[in-house]
């Protein structure tokens, strides 16, 4: 556990910062002590789209620019001031090399993302705007308590209008 904490830097950021830019290869992963991080992306329209919400004790990286060291599609930005604590690309890959217990870690996180990955599509494709806030309310409520009606909406692939109708409803 030593070896493993001495790779990770501590970082503040504010309200807004972001950490990884659309064209920027991502070079490090985040894990949340406070606060909260979005990974977003803009559609061809130029409208926004979450894709993951990371609160306190939960990881966060541009994943497909992390593993293939192209540039990122996405961007990465604090919601809320946020302390962080981070590893580069470098030392990530070194620990898989010399500790077991983080390939095994590693394993368990990608096999997370894809579950969680996979349930949003599904999600998109199988279920309409009630369905999908009512699931949120269920999985994950600290969504919709902790943030504001735009980012929540682009989480869940709706309008801020919909989204209002939908929690005056409850």
């Amino acid at each position: 556990m030593d070896k493993i904490l001495s790779c990770f830097k501590p970082l503040e950021v504010e309200k807004n910062e972001l950490l990884v830019i659309h064209g920027q290869t991502s070079q490090r992963t985040f894990f949340v002590g406070s606060g909260c991080l979005r990974i977003f992306f803009i559609t061809e329209d130029g409208q926004e789209a979450t894709r993951y919400l990371a609160f306190e004790n939960n990881f966060a990286t541009a994943l497909c620019s992390f593993i293939s060291k192209e540039p990122s599609l996405e961007f990465i930005q604090a919601l809320e001031p946020t302390s962080l604590l981070y590893i580069s690309h470098k030392d990530f890959y070194h620990l898989l090399e010399i500790v077991p217990a983080w390939e095994k870690f590693y394993r368990h996180y990608l096999e997370n993302a894809y579950v969680n990955n996979t349930n949003r599509l599904m999600s998109f494709l199988t279920l309409d705007a009630t369905e999908r806030y009512k699931q949120l309310l269920d999985i994950n409520p600290k969504i919709v308590q902790r943030l504001p009606n735009k980012i929540v909406a682009t989480y869940l692939n709706i309008s801020q209008e919909i989204l209002s109708r939908l929690k005056s409803k409850r």
